[in-house]
């Protein structure tokens, strides 16, 4: 079974490296021996997990939320390893503004963050994808890609917009073997779901609406990742993988 989900010498480009589930993606694949580039903001992070991280690694530092960069960013991908084979765009960010107290910087941050980087950074990756005829494109969605949250308004309406996005995709670009997946997290502790899990009433709770009953552990997505990277899922695209123990099924 291990060729199936084999990614040894494939280059990845992992957004959102320097912390939570993007940081564990890129240990995952670097480890399983795949040439893994990192993109995150901030250089002291991104080199924390190179210093930790297995494998060959490279991180570039740049703004994803500046979309007249985001060419450059692709170009800049492809110095270390070559053409990017796999982009896994795990990049957010969530500002919980109450709907009554958005503001246009917050909106325009969290819809440039969340759905434009992801689609105009894969939209630049694409074409030396399609030279091959392969290609692995991994989005992140979310619970509030189908539920609404508190505060959640701004994030909601661009994690919603990832799902649909993630679809459009797929149409696009699987006839030149090009494949585009989402994975959809429950509750995991990271940066961004902190003050979620500050309030251990709050954490107990959303634990109790899964099926499982506990909130996620960042291995837990480990398998689903290299699922949707490796030829294990040729002939799935344009689907959404909700790994939440079960929180939607209830």
């Amino acid at each position: 079974m291990s060729p199936l989900f084999d990614v040894s010498g494939k280059t990845v480009c992992v957004t959102g490296a320097s912390s939570g589930l993007g940081r564990q993606a890129a240990t995952l694949l670097a480890a399983a021996g795949a040439r893994v580039v990192g993109i995150a903001r901030r250089e002291t992070a991104l080199n924390a997990w190179r210093e930790n991280a297995e494998g060959e690694t490279a991180s570039l530092v740049a703004d994803l939320s500046d979309r007249g960069a985001l060419a450059d960013v692709a170009r800049e991908a492809a110095r270390p390893f070559g053409p990017v084979d796999i982009l896994i765009n795990a990049a957010g960010i969530n500002t919980r503004e109450h709907a009554d107290a958005v503001t246009d910087d917050g909106w325009d941050l969290t819809l440039d963050l969340n759905l434009g980087a992801p689609f105009f950074l894969s939209q630049a990756m694409v074409p030396a994808m399609k030279e091959r005829g392969w290609g692995r494109i991994i989005n992140f969605a979310s619970l509030q890609s189908r539920r609404a949250f508190a505060s959640g308004i701004s994030y909601g309406a661009s994690k919603g917009a990832v799902e649909q996005m993630t679809r459009a995709m797929a149409e696009a670009w699987s006839g030149h073997g090009i494949t585009t997946n989402a994975l959809a997290p429950g509750f995991f502790r990271t940066e961004l779901t902190g003050p979620v899990f500050d309030d251990p009433v709050l954490a107990q709770r959303n634990a109790d609406q899964t099926c499982i009953g506990r909130n996620g552990e960042p291995a837990d997505l480990d398998g689903p990742l290299l699922f949707f990277c490796s030829d294990a899922s040729a002939y799935v695209t344009g689907q959404i993988l909700f790994v939440d123990g079960g929180f939607t099924a209830k």
